[in-house]
């Protein structure tokens, strides 16, 4: 079963990196001397496309309230708003009656839904998911399904979970579209289709797949689509839940407060009765995030007018050579679901033989001026079955377990995008190659459950 979203094949005139703030950003080294800091954390947060900045910067002199004011400056703002929820809602190819909220984060979009679920509804998640898409549904009557090993056995698995289900009711699928830990592509197309056969619904999360391929909500038929704009290049504390109205206007406001209330009455027995908006507004109380909006649907413009078909071409060579280079490496261990040919994005996860994976990662960022991620990257489940742990054994987000040395269930991650340098993964490749050969250059100690150079 192929995946839903072939990569464009390497080729051998691709575009530029896109231009990012902090490429000139230099950070110094232990051993002496500084270098041009190498961000492989996309994953995290994607560094600020310069576009983006620029853009915001703009329209910051002309900042007013939204949906609040009279005055030209709310006005402007006001139009600045609702013409980005346009943007996104294009760059997302939503159906003519769906619904696009802005949220603080994919995790808020998820949240926001889950408190949206009609009354005795079955969620399915695979465990698979980054804690976002797996635990806001704690009100719900959840089905965790196991990891699979191949794109067709995740279909094939929630199909029978599906079949299994009561017959009536709501249900609704959450899934990834790319994974955090392994970068690997997930058959959403097909997993939507196996979900609405057996009269369920699906949400796409993604976090991870917007950044680096077109989203279309009506090409995939899914029903809901979440990201978060500082992974999408866009800084500001922006998020977007996009989709199907019906679940989202029955439901109680997600925030009860200014914005989204119409009409609010006192009753003669002193309480208040409030007839709350229908539109996306429902959802969105409080005085809207504008420059994150604003700064999302920057974004979406620059990766369009961009080309994702050059932008997947360029970091379809990236992502071979990070993994050629890795492969040089006996001693390394990439993580994978699906196995070395399922098509990925720029989210590359390894271990290091002999080396805690805190270690590694803090040399790597002392020594050689290259910020990557260690640790279980809020997919505690994923990352300790790959790595043959307990699934069910707990772990704090992100910290390390264990001293330089010890055995850790915890694991390396580097991913890069649309603004990352060739130079920065050769640095990379070359930096593991030498770690991995030579040892560190420098003492290290535990502080605060990290690994930091000795002092």
């Amino acid at each position: 079963m192929s995946v839903s979203f072939p990569i464009a094949a390497s080729v051998q005139t691709v575009c530029a990196p896109l231009p990012v703030l902090g490429r000139d950003v230099t950070v110094p080294l232990v051993t002496g001397g500084e270098v041009a800091y190498a961000a492989l954390d996309y994953a995290a947060s994607a560094p600020a496309l310069q576009r983006v900045w620029d853009d915001v910067a703009a329209y910051a002199p002309y900042y007013g309230s939204v949906h609040r004011g009279a005055g030209y400056l709310s006005q402007l703002s006001t139009d600045l708003f609702e013409n980005a929820r346009r943007t996104v809602t294009e760059f997302l190819d939503c159906r003519p009656d769906d619904q696009l909220i802005f949220t603080r984060s994919t995790t808020d979009s998820l949240n926001l839904l889950a408190a949206a679920l009609p009354a005795d509804c079955q969620v399915f998640v695979f465990e698979t998911e980054h804690h976002a898409s797996l635990l806001p549904w704690k009100d719900a009557r959840v089905t965790y399904l196991d990891a699979p090993r191949t794109p067709r056995q995740a279909v094939e698995t929630l199909e029978r979970a599906l079949a299994d289900r009561d017959l009536y009711g709501p249900a609704l699928v959450c899934v990834t579209g790319a994974s955090n830990v392994t970068g690997e592509l997930w058959p959403v197309r097909e997993l939507a289709a196996a979900a609405h056969a057996h009269g369920a619904r699906i949400v796409l999360d993604a976090a991870q797949l917007a950044p680096h391929h077109p989203v279309s909500v009506r090409d995939l038929d899914v029903d809901w689509v979440a990201f978060s704009g500082h992974k999408l290049y866009a800084p500001f504390g922006s998020g977007v839940l996009a989709g199907r109205a019906d679940w989202l206007v029955a439901a109680d406001p997600y925030l009860a407060g200014g914005g989204a209330s119409r009409k609010v009455t006192r009753r003669e027995d002193g309480g208040v009765d409030v007839e709350w908006h229908e539109s996306a507004a429902r959802h969105e109380a409080g005085s809207p995030n504008v420059i994150g909006a604003y700064s999302i649907a920057a974004a979406c413009k620059a990766l369009t007018e961009a080309g994702f078909e050059s932008l997947v071409a360029r970091e379809q060579c990236l992502i071979e050579r990070v993994r050629a280079g890795l492969a040089e490496v006996p001693q390394v261990r990439v993580l994978s679901l699906f196995g070395d040919d399922a098509p990925r994005v720029g989210v590359i996860s390894f271990v290091v033989e002999g080396w805690n994976s805190s270690h590694f990662a803090a040399a790597l960022s002392a020594e050689y001026g290259i910020g990557v991620r260690d640790g279980l990257f809020c997919a505690h489940p994923l990352v300790r079955t790959l790595l043959g742990g307990d699934p069910q054994s707990q772990g704090e987000c992100g910290a390390p377990e264990a001293a330089p040395g010890e055995k850790s269930l915890n694991a390396i991650r580097v991913s890069f995008g649309a603004g990352t340098p060739d130079e920065h993964v050769e640095r990379f490749v070359t930096a593991v190659r030498e770690l991995v050969t030579d040892g560190a250059r420098w003492q290290y100690r535990t502080e605060d459950g990290r690994c930091v150079p000795a002092v």
